[in-house]
């Protein structure tokens, strides 16, 4: 009898010790992508910005936890694409916004203070014109799901190598009591030639969330350590108004550096506003979040304004 309920111990030790080690296990590597596309929506356009992929790999520092809370580095690579108010114009003079790609590969560092702000610097070498693929992927797609027969690319802004330089910090407002709601503010500043600009934004959460430190919306959700404080899993509802300060954008204006832009170019609006709603989720291994964008018009020339639907899927390893 004793000797089974000595067995009986030490199965239950070691089933509470397994539970524990579970509990504490952290993941310190990400993989996924974010696509962005306007037939999201299920409006039935397909204009303006019309797709954009983005695949994306991070990993989690080991840090000095007196001086930051984390340290992440990523990797990613990406592709967005732009036509005019359809992707099948019949001539040139109704091309209301140039069209365009932008193919680029970038890496970037993220810190986090005490306080739950972020701050991230990041890098992209990359291209825009016939080298950007835009027309290909375009063609693929639309071939892929049954769509219409494009048109329109050989109106496309012409080729430049662009080195953009992306400065992001993310700033904590408040936060309820309850730990239910809060707000911040994501501010962006970009400076290159193929995207120069600021973006200010206030970001509303509401539900079962994280601190920023660990959450969806700073894409934190890798660590090298046990955190403190943070609920298993995230579910919530955002709103993020943004406002765009448009210094230089290559895809409207066509190469910085270029002296032949391209067929057909236009002038920036300065100043576009955007309107984000969206549900996100994340367990320990998974991320899975989706919004709706609504922006005002990018240039006066287009017929309409633009929205589209944007969908992240993340690993953890």
């Amino acid at each position: 009898m004793k000797q089974y309920l000595k067995f009986v111990f030490a199965i239950s030790f070691g089933i509470i010790g397994l539970k524990s080690y579970a509990q504490q296990k952290t993941y310190k590597n990400e993989i996924g992508f974010n696509s962005e596309n306007d037939s999201f929506l299920a409006t039935g356009q397909d204009r303006y910005y019309t797709n954009g992929l983005f695949v994306n790999f991070r990993s989690a520092l080991v840090v000095d936890t007196l001086k930051f809370r984390k340290k992440i580095w990523s990797i990613d690579f990406g592709q967005q694409l732009f036509n005019a108010q359809t992707g099948a114009v019949p001539n040139i003079t109704f091309v209301d916004r140039p069209f365009a790609a932008y193919l680029y590969v970038g890496a970037s560092i993220q810190y986090f203070d005490k306080k739950e702000n972020s701050t991230k610097l990041s890098v992209q070498i990359g291209t825009i014109g016939p080298r950007a693929f835009g027309r290909q992927t375009q063609e693929i797609i639309h071939e892929t799901f049954g769509f219409y027969d494009i048109n329109g690319w050989q109106f496309q802004v012409n080729n430049e190598i662009g080195v953009n330089l992306k400065l992001n910090s993310h700033v904590l407002l408040y936060r309820s009591k309850n730990k239910k709601t809060d707000f911040s503010m994501p501010l962006e500043a970009r400076i290159g030639n193929t995207f120069s600009g600021l973006k200010y934004g206030i970001l509303f959460r509401a539900g079962n969330i994280n601190p920023l430190y660990h959450s969806v919306a700073t894409q934190s959700n890798v660590s090298t350590h046990q955190e403190n404080g943070v609920n298993k899993n995230e579910f919530y509802l955002f709103l993020k108004p943004s406002l765009d300060v448009v210094l230089y954008d290559a895809t409207i204006k066509g190469g910085l550096f270029n002296e032949d832009k391209g067929p057909l170019t236009f002038k920036t609006k300065p100043l576009v506003f955007s309107q984000e709603v969206g549900l996100a989720y994340a367990t320990k291994r998974w991320t899975f979040d989706f919004s709706a964008v609504f922006k005002t018009k990018e240039l006066k020339e287009m017929q309409q304004s633009n929205q589209y639907g944007s969908l992240n899927v993340y690993y953890r390893f």
